[in-house]
């Protein structure tokens, strides 16, 4: 706020120092010098400036009795003035007046004097998150004429996924992937490549490239929508309040009508080896590894761990995939976990399913991990270990019990169908709140959240939820396995077309993988559909679709697959279902 001071009655009680009249312009600040008193030089960086070096004693006590001084100025100058706090250094000190300024001191020094708002901004929705599901939710609700707020504390948009998950990790896949297509099939296309070289740097350079160009396309977005990004970490308080500290410790508050969480998980790490993003990674390590590791040790066959760990072996990397459970990619169709754990071995990945890790430690630039598969006991030596044993919600300045917010046994926000929690007015979504950690799904939830504050009516299912592994050839799934159709005593029929009958996959060369269908046998209504080959992330959206419909397998072996295409394996596929596959 600008302003000018009139004198007053009050005008006895200024200090004799100068105090200009930039007093309710942006930030001021006094520069060291050796004078008692120097005057106020107006800046426009709001950035703190201070020379502590040179602090004399009782500073503290000097900027109080400065500031209630000036406090005569503002109050004549401001009928009623709304609190703030004045900040100096680590030291608060309450006044009321809506301006910020600096305020020179009596000493060889200059102390800055930062305010720090505390009434609320009204807004409509506050979104406390920048992800998938974060920056999703604050575009619908913002494109449906809500005044909308995001809060991200990074210092880009994204979250996890575009930053240090989803999006970084397939630009290193898909560079891998290029480096080992050259090294072993590039002579069979007639292909005649010289001495092959790595250049790790440029590899992670063009991932760093990658990232920003995402990231910077949200950011677009938001200014396209009229999103307004507060910069900083938020804190959810009593009555929709959300408090956002800046990097340089300034604080807004903002008054939700509506809040929407979406904080995000964090990775599950061991109690005995603790990640320092060295040695010990998590996905965010294993992303920055400057060289190519000679043994990668990889714990936890899920899809980070087996998409890093392809990653890595591509690249070079001995890599060894420890897994507690007797299959990786637990819970998939068997069909799936199997021809996947084939393919990956005959790739050179050493996996070992049912090995429990017991303990684990790091030496120099060694990582020991001690493991056990039924009687046998052995250690494994590497010189990186990525650990990939999942990922729990991050419940980043949301106090549960203070805000009385219903929480399940492992920390998520519990909410309905409508993304509501048990608090009025406060919505969560994404990783927060369980579930299948899927960018997608939190995309979609936050959708969901903005369009209930905004009165329509919406509502969010998961049966029809795919899902993608990245390694090469890709998994891809939706509905369910057959193990859980068997299990649950309905009549079903089984169908599977492999791609080593497809015309376009041997064409690529990608004969490895299949289309299965699992339908209801009364009905012939798809209730899973599982790929492991080539293009599958691309092939499971069709039949995400088609089962969104509750389409048939019938209606999918009629349906015309253009010829040569790898689609046709799903029309293939559903016939076999039928009975009646053609080219198998």
């Amino acid at each position: 706020m600008r302003g000018t001071v009139s004198p007053s009655t009050n005008s006895s009680k200024v200090p004799s120092s100068p105090v200009t009249a930039g007093l309710f312009a942006d930030p001021i600040t006094r520069t060291c010098a050796p004078t008692t008193h120097s005057p106020l030089t107006e800046i426009a960086d709001p950035v703190r400036r201070v020379c502590t070096s040179c602090a004399p004693a009782g500073a503290t006590s000097a900027a109080a009795s400065t500031v209630a001084s000036v406090a005569a100025i503002a109050f004549g100058a401001i009928a009623n003035p709304p609190p703030i706090r004045l900040a100096l250094g680590d030291s608060e000190i309450r006044f009321a007046d809506t301006v910020r300024f600096y305020v020179g001191l009596p000493s060889t020094t200059n102390y800055p004097i930062r305010p720090v708002s505390v009434t609320p901004q009204p807004v409509d929705v506050v979104v406390i998150g920048g992800g998938p599901g974060g920056y999703v939710a604050a575009i619908r609700a913002a494109q449906l004429g809500l005044s909308t707020v995001c809060v991200e504390m990074d210092r880009t948009l994204g979250g996890t996924c575009v930053n240090v998950g989803c999006i970084p990790s397939k630009a290193l896949l898909q560079s891998s992937e290029h480096f080992e297509f050259t090294r072993l099939h590039a002579a069979e296309h007639g292909i005649i490549v010289g001495d092959l070289t790595l250049d790790l740097a440029r590899i992670m350079q063009r991932k760093d490239d990658v990232v920003g160009t995402n990231t910077k396309g949200v950011e677009f977005l938001f200014k396209k929508n009229k999103v307004t990004w507060a910069k900083g970490a938020g804190r959810l308080l009593p009555g929709n309040l959300v408090e956002v500290t800046a990097a340089d410790g300034t604080k807004t508050t903002y008054q939700g009508r509506s809040v929407i969480v979406a904080t995000g998980s964090v990775p599950s790490g061991l109690p005995f080896l603790p990640f320092d993003e060295e040695r010990v990674l998590s996905n965010v390590g294993a992303l920055k590894i400057a060289e190519v590791p000679k043994h990668l040790i990889v714990i936890g066959g899920g899809a980070i761990g087996l998409e890093l760990g392809s990653v890595w072996r591509r690249l070079g990397a001995k890599v060894t995939v420890i897994e507690f459970m007797p299959t990786i990619l637990r819970d998939s169709d068997e069909d799936v976990t199997k021809e996947t754990d084939r393919v990956l071995r005959k790739q050179g990945l050493a996996i070992h399913t049912g090995t429990t890790v017991v303990s684990g430690r790091r030496s120099g630039d060694r990582v020991f991990i001690d493991v056990e598969q039924g009687s046998v006991k052995l250690t494994l030596d590497g010189d990186y270990v990525l650990v990939s044993i999942g990922r729990k919600p991050a419940l980043h300045g949301i106090d549960a019990s203070a805000l009385d917010l219903a929480t399940g046994p492992r920390g998520e926000i519990l909410v309905d169908a409508q993304m509501r929690t048990n608090v009025p007015n406060v919505y969560a979504i994404g990783d927060v709140v369980g579930g299948k950690f899927l960018a997608h799904k939190a995309e979609e939830e936050g959708v969901v959240a903005a369009e209930v504050i905004a009165g329509r009516p919406a509502r969010m299912h998961y049966h029809n939820m795919p899902s993608v592994v990245y390694t090469w050839p890709e998994v891809a799934t939706c509905g369910l396995a057959e193990h859980e159709v068997k299990a649950s005593g309905r009549p079903y029929k089984a169908g599977k077309f492999p791609f080593s009958a497809n015309g376009r996959a041997r064409t690529m060369g990608e004969a490895s993988g299949f289309v299965k269908f699992v339908s209801d046998a009364a009905t012939g209504e798809v209730l899973g559909c599982h790929i492991v080959g080539p293009g599958a992330s691309e092939l499971i959206a069709s039949i995400v679709l088609a089962m969104e419909f509750r389409a048939t397998v019938d209606d999918i072996g009629e349906t015309v697959h253009a010829h040569p295409t790898l689609s046709e394996a799903v029309k293939e596929a559903a016939l076999a279902a039928l009975g009646r596959a053609i080219h198998s």
